[in-house]
């Protein structure tokens, strides 16, 4: 397999697996998700894998157009790429696990900051890398909507 695939591959599964391992990590979420007064508009349980597996994919294909770059503000744009993975990462710990939902939304709020920035630096390298991400800032933005409900209803 040459390079260029392996790296493919590489930048494809890094958020896939993330998701996967927090998945695993708070596997009763959807017991706890369906316990909680949630508000209106909240969506039914069995749709988050789906919408997060078309996220995760997105965000695979972006990066991946990030680190192919030639660019010098590539470093820069995998950074803020892999700082709002991390966040993502936690949040999922922090909600389910710990079932902390204000600190869960802080940490959410951090989030959607760094999504922001992750977004301006993949344009300032590789615009439809950008354009990829609109959909995860939107997502975490309704995201934020149901967390910060989930605090005042709980």
């Amino acid at each position: 397999m040459n390079n260029n695939r392996k790296k493919f591959i590489f930048f494809l599964v890094l958020p896939l697996a993330v998701g996967a391992l927090a998945g695993f990590l708070t596997k009763n979420s959807m017991m706890i998700y369906k316990d909680l007064n949630r508000p209106a508009l909240s969506p039914p349980g069995w749709i988050f894998p789906i919408v997060w597996t078309i996220l995760y994919l997105l965000m695979g294909l972006g990066s991946y157009l990030i680190a192919q770059s030639a660019s010098p503000k590539r470093k820069e744009a995998l950074r803020l790429y892999a700082i709002q993975l991390f966040l993502n990462f936690i949040w999922s710990l922090v909600f389910f696990n710990l079932q902390n939902y204000l600190l869960a939304f802080l940490i959410l709020l951090l989030l959607w900051y760094f999504i922001i920035r992750m977004i301006s630096a993949f344009r300032s390298v590789n615009q439809t890398a950008a354009l990829m991400q609109i959909p995860y800032l939107l997502w975490v933005t309704f995201a934020g909507y149901l967390n910060l409900a989930i605090v005042l209803l709980n």
